[in-house]
């Protein structure tokens, strides 16, 4: 299970940064700009759900 969401969190942050940073939410992933500390992150709780669920299943799929 942490395998599935280490995974689902670098594909959410990936693919937020990529379409976050063009200055879309692009609906309904609803991405949106997150301030840690000094960090600013993109970050999308649809795409790290469906992405961890994804992962989960291939991780399944390989035993």
């Amino acid at each position: 299970m942490l395998k599935a969401i280490t995974l689902g969190a670098i594909l959410s942050a990936t693919l937020a940064l990529v379409i976050g940073s063009q200055g879309t939410s692009a609906g309904p992933l609803a991405i949106h700009l997150v301030d840690i500390a000094v960090l600013k992150l993109f970050w999308s709780w649809p795409i790290f759900f469906a992405g961890s669920g994804l992962s989960f299943g291939i991780i399944l799929l390989q035993r």
